[in-house]
């Protein structure tokens, strides 16, 4: 019979042989006060990982089967059926992990919930992390779990624009370049004179070649889709979108008006970065704009994404310190993080 020591998540029914969790996927707690209570130990953590990962009862990733032995000393669990082993933090952000799973999940807790994000050095700080470049591999990692692969694409009515990070770009004329700037594409939901969900990614430049595959790649076929006048954009009627462009002067007073929503954003990320992180290097910057959409879009309900930072029931592989960077990070570029 397997272990049915569960710490917070108690066993409502057990199948024979099996650690069977017939409970719906347990929340996150809302309080830090909750989290301290909730999380006290490995052992809390991992049956939260366990109820988390299997709410209807232990399920083998190779073979399907439903019985599972006795939890391993190494914290494995091992199939009744083919013999497969499996860890609660097979394909998470924890991974192979060597840390604690408590600096884990208090780690995505404080990423979670601080609302302008949070630093590599305050998390050094904050969790008396040893290594400033193991506080930056945990953010990075969290980081790269924040993009959910089956994400529905943007609906509705949205605005689409593209600006350069690190200085102003109203009087450019004649084209879009502005030499070592990055180029960030920008899609956002209209919800009346707010804003609904948004989208950004770093793009080579503002060709055509670029702008379609942005905008086909986050947006619903069909959507209505408003812009500037810009001739990069001209193919997205053909892609099957309901194209809506309105041609603007770049040195007119009330050009924030066209595209208020993606404007707004856009001035929203650069804030955000100079203010939470002073700077991020080029060869990261897609995992901050992804950091970014991932604190706007549940903006509301902030906590709602905590088990997505953890890599409970992603889709997509676990990134590794070798996938993240090559080079140690630089201190002192990336105090941010």
């Amino acid at each position: 019979m397997a272990n049915t020591r569960t710490h917070a998540y108690p066993v409502s029914s057990v199948r024979s042989g099996s650690y069977g969790l017939w409970v719906p996927r347990p929340g996150f707690p809302r309080l830090v006060i909750e989290f301290q209570r909730r999380f006290p130990d490995e052992e809390a953590c991992r049956a939260y990982l366990f109820a988390s990962r299997w709410p209807d009862g232990f399920s083998c990733p190779a073979c399907g089967g439903l019985e599972v032995g006795a939890e391993h000393r190494r914290h494995l669990w091992q199939c009744r059926c083919c013999g497969r082993q499996t860890s609660v933090t097979a394909g998470t952000v924890m991974h192979k992990t060597h840390l604690p799973l408590t600096v884990w999940f208090w780690a995505a807790y404080l990423v979670g919930t601080h609302g302008p994000g949070i630093s590599a050095l305050q998390l050094q700080r904050q969790l008396g992390i040893a290594r400033y470049e193991t506080a930056w591999t945990i953010l990075h990692r969290l980081r790269r779990a924040m993009v959910a692969p089956e994400r529905e694409p943007l609906t509705g009515e949205v605005e689409v624009d593209e600006g350069y990070l690190g200085g102003r770009d109203t009087d450019l004329r004649g084209g879009r370049q502005r030499q070592g700037k990055p180029l960030v594409g920008v899609a956002v939901e209209v919800h009346g004179k707010g804003s609904g969900r948004l989208r950004l990614r770093l793009l080579p430049d503002a060709s055509a070649a670029s702008l379609t595959p942005f905008v086909a790649g986050n947006v619903a076929a069909g959507a209505t889709v408003h812009t500037d006048g810009w001739q990069g954009y001209a193919g997205l009627r053909a892609a099957g979108f309901d194209h809506q462009p309105r041609k603007q002067r770049a040195r007119f007073a009330d050009r924030e008006w066209v595209l208020p929503r993606a404007h707004r954003a856009l001035s929203n990320l650069k804030t955000w970065l100079q203010g939470t992180h002073h700077g991020v290097s080029p060869q990261h910057l897609q995992v901050y704009l992804d950091e970014f959409v991932f604190r706007h879009n549940p903006r509301r309900t902030p906590l709602a994404g905590l088990q997505t930072l953890l890599g409970l029931g992603a889709a997509h592989e676990p990134a590794t310190y070798h996938e993240i960077t090559r080079r140690r990070p630089n201190r002192p570029a990336e105090q941010s993080g």
